[in-house]
């Protein structure tokens, strides 16, 4: 038993120690996956990824697990000298692409469900390790603190104002109503932020349009009475970038907005730097050493 305490507190130390050799040895790139829209939404993330730019070769692939936006910022890396590749998905759900991002750097053989289009998965032409993010803006707390500072920036009378916060959200329910729970427990760090009248949080379901029509509804029919009560809802997006589709969804009716998403936001560019850090954490080979020390 002492043995193996010892093993593990020196397996610790060496984690520790080998990994920052490593990180010195190694050409550690950066590999951002994002989702993509337009000029605007794209030079956004690409001015929150700038400040990483410093610490290591960095590039970004938009599309939602496009293989060919993948394969071309893999090239960019490799062409950069790295040995290593640390993938850092700035997505809303954990979940989103990962069994598809996974398949495509040969992290799992069984590949994803063809996309609806019919696209299939596709290995990419990787010659170096790589590791991949496992969390997502949903579990990110800092994402609380913007969407506090979003409302606070709006706000003129908090007894008065009621704050909606809006989300694109899913088509399967349970996950959905996932989504509406972590961003709930966001929405905590707004109701401790200032005295507003509620905080409240819904997702649009954008492309599902029978789902979508259903909750169209029910927030205009929420803006219409909470105006009716006197107050003004403050609407703020839960994305990464922009207002989206609500100014059409909300078209005639009294709110107040600055159509701000995450970004601009230096906390984002933490949270990224962050991510990389524990996919850079999770060296194979040391947790091979230990693990198969410790098994003994």
């Amino acid at each position: 038993m002492r043995y193996l305490v010892l093993l593990a507190i020196l397996c610790f130390h060496f984690y520790d120690s080998a990994s920052a050799q490593i990180q010195e040895e190694e050409r550690v790139g950066l590999l951002v996956m994002a989702h993509g829209g337009s000029s605007e939404w794209n030079k956004a993330v690409l001015d929150a990824v700038v400040p990483l730019t410093e610490a290591q070769p960095t590039a970004v692939a938009f599309g939602m697990a496009d293989p060919k936006t993948l394969q071309t910022a893999v090239n960019e890396l490799l062409n950069r000298r790295v040995t290593r590749i640390g993938i850092v998905r700035l997505f809303m759900s954990a979940e989103s692409f990962l069994h598809s991002t996974e398949y495509a750097f040969g992290l799992r053989d069984d590949p994803p469900k063809p996309s609806y289009d019919g696209a299939t998965a596709k290995r990419l032409d990787l010659a170096v390790p790589a590791s991949i993010s496992r969390s997502g803006l949903l579990d990110a707390y800092t994402v609380g603190g913007i969407l506090a500072d979003r409302a606070l920036g709006l706000s003129s009378e908090p007894t008065e104002e009621t704050v909606l916060i809006v989300g694109h959200g899913t088509g399967d329910d349970v996950e959905n109503d996932i989504w509406i729970q972590r961003m709930d427990d966001l929405a905590d760090q707004v109701r401790t932020a200032a005295p507003f009248h509620k905080v409240v949080v819904n997702t649009l379901r954008e492309d599902w349009t029978d789902k979508r029509g259903v909750v169209e509804e029910e927030l205009r029919s929420f803006l219409r009475a909470e105006e009716a009560e006197g107050r003004i809802v403050l609407i703020i997006p839960f994305r990464l970038f922009g207002f989206g589709p609500y100014s059409d969804v909300f078209e005639g009716l009294n709110y107040r907005a600055d159509s701000l998403g995450f970004l601009p936001d230096p906390r984002i560019t933490t949270w990224i730097r962050e991510q990389l850090q524990n996919v850079i954490a999770r060296l194979p080979v040391l947790d091979a050493i230990c693990t198969d020390s410790l098994s003994q």
